[in-house]
């Protein structure tokens, strides 16, 4: 059994701390049990609870309403539903009872509603974001990030496969990677099926890559750019270091640095560029378009 703070289900809900304990009090709607130092903890079946209240009463329904039902008839209260919300909190239940079927019906669910792309923009990217916040926190488990995770990958790599081949006449030739150390691939994925998607020519290297293996690699291929994404402080000596060393090391190509680790980055060479932001990822697959 998972333990959840109040803040937990806050950032997961998108209720307020303070707005639900007023539910609490007034309307007797999820009673937490208490640790010793009198805080709040919410369990798997607390947090999908207030998932369905959360989902109701942001479209439209009144919490007296709410109140009014019990368990079973709150989960029938909830409608079969092609919103971006409705999917996230399905992800987020199907994810906590390590739901195999039903995580994969609702991403199958997501992905022909709103296509490939937009469903990774509009619904897995926040889902990833929401959870990761309880892995930060120590409140999810790892076992539910591996089952999650690999569940999207496997999506995403079902997608990229599906494209077109990329004509051989491109000018660019893009290595994917993710530095040693760095284990979050489904980013990484969703560059690959972007460029892909806009015929860009791609050398997929994928999660935990030394230095050894780029060397390899570029002096094999002409690659033009090289593109990594990183979430975790992940190096030693530390983010700024490792990157001046890939920019001194390959000089001749354009380096690319996208996720949390691109904030980071204080003194940017002249070989490189940061996307600092999803959208600007999405420019770079479409038009190469780096920020100035």
């Amino acid at each position: 059994m998972d333990q959840f703070s109040i803040k937990d289900i806050e950032n997961l809900s998108g209720i307020k701390a303070h707005t639900l304990r007023i539910w609490e009090q007034r309307y007797n709607l999820v009673i937490p049990r208490r640790k010793e130092s009198n805080h709040r903890i919410y369990d798997n079946e607390d947090l999908k609870h207030i998932l369905r209240i959360a989902y109701l009463y942001n479209n439209g329904t009144k919490i007296s309403k709410i109140a009014g039902l019990n368990k079973e008839e709150l989960r029938l209260a909830i409608p079969v539903m092609d919103k971006p919300a409705h999917f996230l909190s399905q992800l987020v239940e199907a994810a906590l009872d390590f739901n195999e079927a039903k995580f994969e019906e609702t991403l199958n669910g997501v992905i022909s509603q709103l296509g490939m792309e937009q469903a990774i923009v509009k619904v897995i990217y926040p889902y990833l974001e929401k959870v990761g916040l309880l892995w930060l926190s120590d409140a999810g488990i790892p076992a539910q990030e591996h089952f999650a995770s690999y569940l999207i990958q496997r999506k995403l790599i079902y997608g990229i496969n599906k494209l077109p081949k990329v004509a051989p006449a491109s000018a660019e030739l893009i290595l994917l990677y993710t530095p040693e150390g760095e284990m979050h691939e489904i980013p990484l994925l969703f560059m690959q099926y972007l460029l892909k998607k806009n015929n860009r020519a791609t050398i997929y290297c994928g999660a935990n890559v030394n230095l050894a293996a780029l060397q390899d690699i570029t002096g094999a291929r002409a690659v033009t750019h090289i593109y990594l994404h990183g979430i975790t402080g992940f190096v030693k000596p530390g983010v700024q270091q490792y990157i001046n060393s890939i920019c001194n090391r390959f000089k001749k190509m354009q380096v690319i640095v996208s996720g949390p680790i691109s904030k980071e980055i204080a003194s940017v060479p002249t070989n490189l560029a940061l996307l600092t932001c999803l959208e600007d990822q999405i420019n770079f697959a479409k038009k190469l378009a780096l920020p100035r």
